[in-house]
């Protein structure tokens, strides 16, 4: 009897489980998701229209090629940021993620949670589903914030270059990665992202970064995003009792070391 209420609740778990992975799995291709088709919307002042659910590709080593994205092979380390990847080890220093402090800006369009965009003439919102997120871009031509206390997401501000939104965005904490497998910045990184709705089911993406401190010359990361207008965001966070760190993965009560 027990057994057999053992494979019972097995049972439902995973019927629970896989739909979830399916969501979030590395790219909609794994799940055969085809974006819907058609023209890309635009506001009423002729601006595109960026709203909707989106799914950004999970981008766990930007040095690797996906089908979503293309990868940076050689990433154009300073001898700080060479040092400080060849340094860098999650487990003995904590991912600051792990920990559930905020993800910041690279971390949160490397995906894979997905985000919903509330568009503006004035504004535009990023909810992100990711803890509750938010992040939200003026988009009226207001130059960045001075003396302002740097951040995870950093200042950002948003023009138009024809239809590519263009989003710039400085004052960052520091605190952050590139990735979730630890690439390095620090608190003089600079991004660029340019969001190009090319049609109604994809946005393409590039995101620049800008870090003197870190690597040597700027370099892109070039991404997909698909429209998914059957999802809702779900309520997220994340909390005291990480799995994780009673697994060992990560080190209890540990501040991240930033160098």
């Amino acid at each position: 009897m027990k057994n057999r209420l053992t494979r019972l609740l097995f049972a439902a778990a995973t019927l629970l489980i896989v739909p979830l992975f399916t969501r979030f799995a590395a790219g909609d291709e794994m799940a055969g998701y085809n974006p819907p088709t058609g023209p890309a919307p635009h506001l009423a002042n002729g601006k595109p229209d960026f709203s909707g659910v989106w799914q950004p590709p999970r981008m766990a080593d930007v040095t690797k090629n996906e089908r979503c994205c293309k990868g940076v092979p050689e990433l154009p380390y300073t001898d700080w940021g060479r040092k400080n990847w060849q340094d860098y080890h999650e487990g003995a220093q904590g991912d600051y993620a792990g920990s559930c402090l905020p993800f910041g800006l690279l971390r949160s369009v490397g995906g894979p949670h997905p985000v919903q965009i509330i568009q503006s003439d004035k504004y535009i919102a990023f909810m992100w589903e990711q803890n509750t997120w938010f992040h939200v871009t003026p988009l009226d031509g207001r130059p960045h914030k001075k003396d302002a206390v740097p951040t995870w997401f950093g200042d950002s501000v948003g023009h138009w270059e024809g239809d590519t939104l263009v989003i710039d965005t400085v004052n960052f904490n520091g605190k952050t990665r590139v990735d979730t497998i630890g690439h390095p910045v620090s608190d003089q990184l600079h991004t660029i992202e340019r969001y190009t709705r090319k049609d109604l089911g994809n946005i393409d993406y590039v995101l620049t970064i800008d870090d003197p401190k870190a690597y040597t010359k700027p370099w892109d990361s070039i991404r997909q995003w698909h429209l998914h207008p059957e999802w809702e965001l779900m309520e997220y966070s994340c909390e005291e009792n990480n799995k994780d760190m009673f697994e060992h993965h990560i080190r209890q009560g540990l501040t991240p070391l930033i160098p």
